[in-house]
């Protein structure tokens, strides 16, 4: 059990001290930590949001849900809770990497998402099952290759491959993929060569 280490967060008294009882509690990586980390995403302390998603990530799926409650109105929980979401792959994560990614402020928040929704994880369904839900994550991938950060379009790429190249060469999302990793591959306006380099790289791959 965890008490004892959910216990030690609660009680932390510093910010270094909060950061070190969130590093062991995160290591538990039991599904009874997963609301206090939850809640440590929430307080004013970068390194222990950091630890806390990546305790969330190895509990996995068992601590979506908690994740899914946290109120929207708390703009810095969410945003760590996207990186968290994007991290586990869950698809009842789904709906917040989309909205993430379309609306989010921060380019940090954004990259996630689109990292996230490449590498969902559909494979227990059958193949109708994830047609829709794929097809949401290249609607949203590729409205997000006319994002202004440079940083959010190379991650747009990384997940328009990932969530291409399982797929068949004739199969109609790979081929909607391919063209929209072309066109980030060939813009010429883009200032950022290291865009058109890995989108190029994904083209390749995917061909």
């Amino acid at each position: 059990m965890s008490q004892h280490l959910i216990e030690a967060v609660k009680q932390a008294g510093s910010a270094q001290g909060l950061l070190l009882a969130t590093l062991a509690l995160a290591q538990e990586a039991t599904a009874d930590a997963a609301p206090t980390l939850v809640e440590v995403l929430g307080f004013n302390n970068p390194g222990a949001a950091v630890a806390a998603v990546d305790g969330l990530i190895a509990i996995g799926e068992p601590a979506v849900g908690v994740l899914l409650e946290l109120d929207p109105r708390n703009y810095g929980a969410r945003a760590w809770a996207v990186r968290a979401l994007a991290g586990i792959g869950d698809r009842r994560g789904l709906p917040v990497l989309i909205d993430a990614l379309a609306h989010d402020v921060g380019p940090s928040v954004r990259r996630a998402a689109a990292k996230g929704l490449g590498q969902l994880h559909l494979d227990d369904l059958s193949e109708s099952e994830q047609l829709p839900l794929r097809e949401q994550c290249l609607d949203a991938l590729v409205g997000a290759c006319r994002d202004g950060e440079w940083v959010v379009r190379y991650a747009v790429a990384v997940g328009l491959e990932a969530l291409a190249l399982p797929l068949a060469a004739p199969n109609p999302q790979r081929q909607r993929a391919s063209l929209a990793l072309g066109g980030l591959a060939a813009n010429p306006g883009d200032e950022v060569p290291v865009v058109q380099l890995r989108a190029n790289l994904a083209v390749q791959r995917l061909s």
